[in-house]
């Protein structure tokens, strides 16, 4: 199946949809995924906000929303990453990283919660940065 890319409530031009599908591909297969229907949609925080308000009952910015309809007994990912371009901006000038690594590393956070990792305890979280790190090395090498 293929990943598509959209914008909802924002102006955003995503550069890189080829090369980041590939490698969304590459990260699911070396998990022992295959790759079903993935929506990376862009958003304004004002619409992450809402979402999040909506859907988890939250009420706090975010940089990233996956909604998981992925299928566990046929091992394929599937889901909607809902990114806010705002947040995903402001925490790579707060983290002094090119906004471009900061958004590739939350699109592989989400596609790594698609595969079946959490985040939500201190070593789920430190799991989650490491397997990050590790797909993003994939990602830079794939693309030199």
């Amino acid at each position: 199946m293929s990943v598509n890319y959209c914008n909802q409530s924002c102006e955003f031009a995503f550069r890189g949809k080829r090369k980041t599908s590939v490698w969304i591909r590459r990260t699911a297969a070396a998990e022992g995924w295959e790759t079903g229907a993935v929506s990376v949609v862009f958003c304004s925080d004002e619409a992450l906000l809402e979402i999040n308000r909506r859907y988890l009952k939250h009420d706090y910015y975010t940089d990233i929303i996956t909604f998981d309809y992925s299928d566990p007994d046929k091992r394929t990912i599937a889901g909607d990453l809902m990114i806010s371009v705002d947040t995903v901006r402001d925490n790579a000038r707060e983290l002094g990283v090119p906004f471009e690594n900061e958004l590739q590393r939350v699109i592989i956070h989400g596609i790594l919660h698609l595969c079946g990792y959490g985040d939500k305890q201190p070593g789920e979280q430190q799991r989650m940065r490491k397997l990050e790190d590790r797909y993003l090395k994939l990602f830079y090498e794939q693309t030199n």
